[in-house]
């Protein structure tokens, strides 16, 4: 393969923000008092690296033999997911789960970061099978056992962030598929009655609208009790739900509605969140220099919290350039997605951007506390092998994408 024949922008881009994820981990490790995020940065590299190789070799496969080694992939994935279950371990943010395995005592990987491509592959395997995408609910049973027994595994460790990304990765393919919006509302609605079921003056109102909705649209008959059935089943089951989550997990949410109720402890992230990015100002205090981080009031500054890092030290016009970055990539997959030559590979492509977005989108928004903290990594920026691996073959994928479409006859513009 030539070199000429890789996408450019995606190439660059991703360049970009591996760059910058990799200068902002060094300065997490720039501190005064001694932390974890000490020298994770060369750790980095040798993760990089082998991200790099994953990449290459991705890239290097054909899309038509990872088409038909997707059930396999899948089942590989659940077998490990229900592994971990057994004998994972925890870390981090979260030692309380069982997200990672560990061999002698060294953690290896999550494989749930795994299960997200081969769910990606999976899913797109089954839509691009279809002669016409899914028209009713019946319809939506088999994408959603495909998405909802690796969401279920993973909630179940629990993993209450990694388990969102699967959500945001069916609702996206979905829609890419043909999928109609009205038809991916009726499925959204039963979880955002379960959000406003702690109220029951929110939940009443919702009801009524979901009714209303329903009766417009005249949607197939079992298609509208399904939905209002589950919608109300919903509002039942909020509190005994509520009950069974993790403690973790409840000090998150409920510190999500107030950080100020617990400041130092389920609080302390989000606030020190905050402080760290709003004394950023404009253009920052400058690279190495954050107090904050410095001092190591920055919780998981090499993490889940490492974009609060780039806040403090560079400011306003830090966070514009990481996040322009993030969407220059958003765009460039886009792109490839949309001039893919098969239902396929274009439905991969999308599934790995709706991938990273979900990621970037869950992990900025807990920063600056318009998100729950779930304890999920920023692409690129973070520290950790098992994801940066995953990115990278993430990447490979959209790469091999890109250059079938130009073997095709598209120009890289």
């Amino acid at each position: 393969m030539k070199a000429g024949a890789v996408d450019r922008r995606l190439l660059w881009v991703s360049l970009a923000l591996m760059t910058y994820g990799l200068l902002t981990l060094y300065s997490a490790g720039q501190t005064d008092v001694p932390t974890h995020a000490a020298g994770v940065w060369y750790r980095q590299f040798f993760w990089f690296g082998i991200g790099v190789v994953a990449g290459w070799i991705v890239f290097h496969v054909s899309l038509r033999l990872l088409e038909w080694l997707a059930p396999a992939l899948y089942a590989f994935a659940l077998v490990l997911l229900v592994l971990v279950l057994a004998i994972g371990t925890g870390a981090g943010t979260a030692q309380s789960s069982h997200s990672w395995l560990a061999i002698g005592g060294h953690q290896i990987g999550q494989p749930s970061e795994f299960a997200k491509v081969a769910t990606v592959l999976m899913l797109a395997r089954y839509l691009s099978s279809r002669r016409e995408p899914p028209r009713s609910i019946r319809d939506l049973l088999v994408p959603g056992l495909i998405v909802g027994v690796p969401f279920l595994l993973v909630l179940k460790q629990p993993d209450l962030g990694s388990a969102i990304v699967f959500i945001g990765i069916a609702f996206a393919m979905l829609f890419w598929a043909g999928v109609r919006p009205r038809l991916l509302f009726m499925i959204a609605s039963p979880g955002l009655s379960l959000l406003l079921a702690f109220n029951n003056w929110t939940w009443g109102i919702w009801m009524i609208g979901v009714t209303a909705l329903l009766v417009s649209w005249r949607p197939y008959i079992y298609d509208a009790l399904a939905v209002w059935f589950v919608n109300v089943a919903m509002g039942a089951i909020a509190l005994p739900l509520w009950h069974r989550l993790a403690p973790y997990q409840q000090n998150r949410l409920l510190t999500f509605l107030n950080p100020e109720a617990d400041p130092r402890a389920a609080g302390y992230h989000a606030i020190q969140s905050r402080v760290a990015i709003g004394s950023g100002g404009w253009f920052g205090t400058g690279y190495t220099q954050g107090p904050q981080k410095r001092l190591a009031f920055l919780p998981e500054q090499h993490t889940d919290f490492v974009f609060p890092v780039v806040g403090e030290e560079l400011g306003f016009v830090g966070v514009m350039v990481a996040l322009s970055l993030f969407l220059a990539l958003f765009l460039a997959l886009l792109r490839i997605a949309r001039r893919a030559t098969d239902s396929f590979s274009s439905l991969v492509t999308f599934g790995i951007l709706a991938l990273f977005f979900t990621h970037v989108f869950e992990n900025v928004g807990m920063t600056v506390n318009l998100m729950p903290i779930t304890g999920i990594p920023l692409p690129f920026f973070s520290y950790g092998g098992s994801f940066f691996i995953i990115c990278s073959i993430c990447l490979g994928l959209a790469f091999r994408v890109a250059w079938d479409s130009r073997q095709a006859g598209y120009p890289d513009i």
